[in-house]
């Protein structure tokens, strides 16, 4: 009986203690050992006839400790105003008040992001949301869609790039639900900057997390790859695509094909324009052209012209500008970058045949009756083709 009078008066005396340890649930993360033992060490120690309730110090103690613990805004020194406020809102209302906050308070935080600093603290706010939703409206759903993508789109906004990484696993702690479209911003960003190596890690994210390849993915894809010269990246992924059963785009193929007539690489050339009438059955311009230099390359210049003339006149007079432009890159742009790509003991060779070959394909449209509006003078001061 002695016995068990005296555990009765042990567990009295521990109540209060296991209550203010059980607060800590609602903050950020868990603090590490030392600290943990540390606050432990300045507690009051708690006696068989003592005051079980939580005093002032316990919690004033406890609101101190709520604001070390933080997993993303921990070590963040210069968050915007507006943002650290909302942040701070955000988490009075679910550690301190236990309470949901306004949807409002969480798409305001994320229109006023303005750099990395305040991407932090979003992603801190999103995991305490997350937690509490999950803990407290026993709610085990991500956050909707169009919220996730938004994130995703501030991310790339503020160059926040490795946060929106983070937005395409499909397992995080902040409730996000990664989706092509969220990648697709991500590879935009990568477009506009140029990033080949971004854009192969972006696609290895949506890989690890089963997300489906679409034709808006494609494009993005084959444009980074023209853009940055990677050919190799190009012929990598295409295969991807193409084994998935993705529906290219025609602006794909123009890409593909242009890509392929400025290494000079007609096998690859007619592959892809043979893929391409599979799938559509008339040229787009780009491709017309791409074609005709396809045929260029092989020293048939009535070939290549018979290929303008037919894009030529299906073409409707208020677009004669675009024609223009393509025949004014096909002299002067396109020379330069093809044999740029040759070998070395190659060069002069394919120089000289286009310095030819153009010139006859600009008779043979001229011979047709088709007005052809190009300075041949432009081609003949290329120094590319000079010997």
């Amino acid at each position: 009986m002695q016995y068990l009078s005296n555990s009765r008066k042990i567990a009295r005396a521990l109540k209060p203690l296991a209550l203010f340890e059980a607060d800590v649930r609602f903050a950020s993360h868990v603090v590490d050992s030392t600290q943990w033992q540390n606050h432990r060490s300045t507690s009051v120690p708690v006696s068989p006839g003592m005051n079980t309730k939580p005093t002032q110090s316990h919690m004033t103690g406890l609101m101190m400790l709520r604001s070390s613990f933080s997993s993303e805004a921990k070590h963040v020194e210069d968050p915007t105003e507006a943002v650290k406020e909302l942040h701070g809102k955000i988490l009075d209302s679910v550690n301190v008040k236990r309470s949901m906050p306004p949807n409002a308070w969480l798409w305001s935080l994320i229109e006023n992001c303005q750099k990395e600093d305040d991407i932090s603290f979003l992603f801190d706010a999103l995991q305490n949301l997350r937690r509490f939703r999950l803990s407290n409206l026993r709610i085990h759903d991500n956050f909707n869609c169009n919220l996730c993508r938004q994130v995703a789109k501030t991310c790339v906004r503020v160059g926040a790039i490795n946060h929106g990484k983070r937005a395409l696993w499909k397992h995080n702690v902040h409730g996000l639900t990664p989706s092509v479209a969220s990648a697709h911003h991500l590879l935009t960003y990568a477009l506009e900057n140029k990033n080949a190596n971004l854009m192969d890690e972006v696609m290895k994210l949506l890989k690890a997390n089963d997300l489906p390849l679409q034709p808006g993915t494609a494009d993005l894809v084959f444009r980074i790859c023209h853009e940055t010269g990677s050919w190799d990246l190009l012929a990598k992924y295409s295969k991807k695509f193409c084994k998935a059963g993705v529906k290219l785009r025609k602006t794909t193929f123009d890409v593909w094909m242009e890509f392929a007539a400025k290494r000079g690489d007609t096998e690859s050339l007619w592959k892809v324009d043979k893929l391409r009438s599979e799938t559509y059955t008339q040229h787009t311009l780009s491709a017309a052209f791409s074609c005709a230099k396809g045929f260029l390359l092989e020293h048939k210049p009535e070939e290549a012209a018979a290929v303008i003339q037919i894009i030529c006149q299906a073409y409707p007079d208020e677009k004669k500008s675009a024609l223009e432009a393509e025949f004014k890159k096909l002299v002067n742009e396109w020379p330069a970058d093809v044999v740029k790509h040759q070998n070395e003991e190659d060069k002069k060779e394919v120089a000289a045949s286009l310095k030819s070959d153009i010139p006859a394909m600009v008779k043979a449209l001229v011979n047709s009756g088709l007005r052809v509006s190009v300075d041949l003078d432009e081609l003949n001061k290329n120094e590319a083709l000079l010997s």
